[in-house]
């Protein structure tokens, strides 16, 4: 029992430095992909890092979480901080989704194509190579954890992946004939997957309940 105890700590001190290490990737996302597409008019590359901002959330509250139930917090203390973590998750995914349908009516508003950025392009194939490593790391400690809210984090970053394709794809088809349509385009795609995420993250929220101890933390 008690080296069982010290397995679930070990796996709970590494589930964490895979968040934190996610927690900064994300953070550096945003920062290159929406000065990036601010100084471009690139309404993908500022949907893909505001999307970027859904996962720090959820990195952030993920760790906020998990080291409660490291530092010996009650069933009831680690089921509220899920709670309060899927909530949050939740909320920014709406949030993303409300302001990708802005940036891309107001680039086909405009239709002005965006300018090239080999800063934007560098985020881009970079998360193309960190992603999978995140992903496999969440999905890991999700399974070793039985934790509900990690396995979701791991689906996020897999749909982030996702998203990182269809914005180089809109990106290069701009830049290469002139498309000034594919960026919001690419943009408009990304939308269906946050709301979907937001709509589950939501779901989820609403199914826990702190005061039942028996649930899955």
């Amino acid at each position: 029992m008690a080296e069982e105890r010290n397995d679930r700590k070990t796996d709970l001190r590494r589930g964490l430095r895979v968040e934190i290490a996610s927690l900064l990737y994300n953070i550096l996302e945003v920062v290159v992909s929406v000065t990036a597409g601010l100084l471009t008019g690139s309404a993908a590359l500022i949907s893909w890092g505001l999307d970027s901002t859904v996962e720090a959330t959820s990195a952030g509250t993920l760790i906020w979480r998990l080291r409660a139930e490291e530092r010996g917090a009650d069933r009831r203390t680690v089921l509220k901080r899920k709670k309060v973590a899927l909530s949050v998750v939740a909320a920014a995914f709406w949030i993303v989704v409300a302001a990708i349908l802005y940036e891309a009516v107001s680039a086909f508003v405009s239709r002005e194509a965006p300018d090239f950025s080999w800063w934007g392009i560098a985020i881009l194939l970079t998360s193309l190579v960190v992603n999978p490593f995140l992903a496999w790391g969440k999905f890991r400690y999700a399974k070793r954890l039985e934790s509900p809210a990690l396995r979701y984090d791991a689906k996020d970053t897999l749909i982030c992946q996702y998203q990182t394709v269809v914005v180089l794809i809109g990106l290069v088809l701009t830049q290469t004939h002139g498309w000034w349509w594919a960026d919001p385009v690419a943009a408009l795609l990304i939308a269906p997957y946050v709301a979907w995420e937001g709509f589950e993250a939501t779901r989820d929220a609403w199914s826990v309940d702190p005061d039942n101890t028996e649930a899955a933390a």
